[in-house]
């Protein structure tokens, strides 16, 4: 899985996951109560678990995650921003993390990732859970032009299986999970609730 990962790619991974988990301490920090240190280590926590599971599940179905026709289950988890922002640090430093083992490498780390966090962002500030669940198929364009300015792909068509494939994903699948299931259990939506 990661043997086409160069030594740049490597250390600009690094860099990224460190400013990443960098602005996500600031992120908690201001977002916190200082006196309580139990929920900055509990929002911590979230941000490194939601990471882990975003990078795993994407890895899980590695060849099925990448390239102009993908289908990426970890993208589900992107609907946790519409609960709660905290989510927001944790899925962007999940996406670059899976991104490693992108076969289009440092390039899909930076642009993959940040319109991954695009994404995260305008769900958290969408009022609306099914307005919410497009930002990933609206912002699948950038992953396009990736492919397209990477390989001469052809835009409109690589923007368009990956779109379908973020809206089969996100809202076939992760919109009716969120709506009929977390959202019908006011227990479970509490304890995603990572915000006092």
């Amino acid at each position: 899985m990661f043997s086409n990962i160069d030594a740049v790619t490597a250390i600009v991974c690094i860099i990224l996951a460190i400013i990443v988990f960098g602005i996500s301490l600031i992120w908690v920090g201001k977002k916190t109560d200082s006196k309580n240190p139990r929920i900055k280590t509990r929002k911590i926590a979230y941000i490194g678990m939601v990471a882990a599971l975003y990078a795993v599940m994407t890895w899980a179905i590695a060849p099925m995650s990448y390239g102009p026709i993908q289908l990426r289950l970890s993208e589900i988890l992107v609907l946790l921003a519409f609960i709660d922002d905290t989510y927001v640090p944790g899925l962007f430093l999940g996406c670059i993390v899976a991104n490693i083992a992108s076969p289009y490498g440092v390039v899909d780390v930076i642009v993959g990732s940040s319109a991954t966090l695009l994404s995260v962002y305008l769900i958290n500030k969408s009022k609306n859970l099914f307005v919410a669940s497009l930002w990933p198929t609206i912002n699948c364009v950038f992953i396009g032009a990736e492919i397209f300015f990477l390989y001469h792909a052809p835009f409109w068509a690589t923007s368009a299986t990956i779109a379908l494939g973020e809206l089969i994903v996100v809202t076939g699948i992760g919109y009716p999970l969120f709506k009929y299931v977390i959202f019908k259990n006011e227990r479970l939506v509490e304890l995603l609730k990572i915000s006092e």
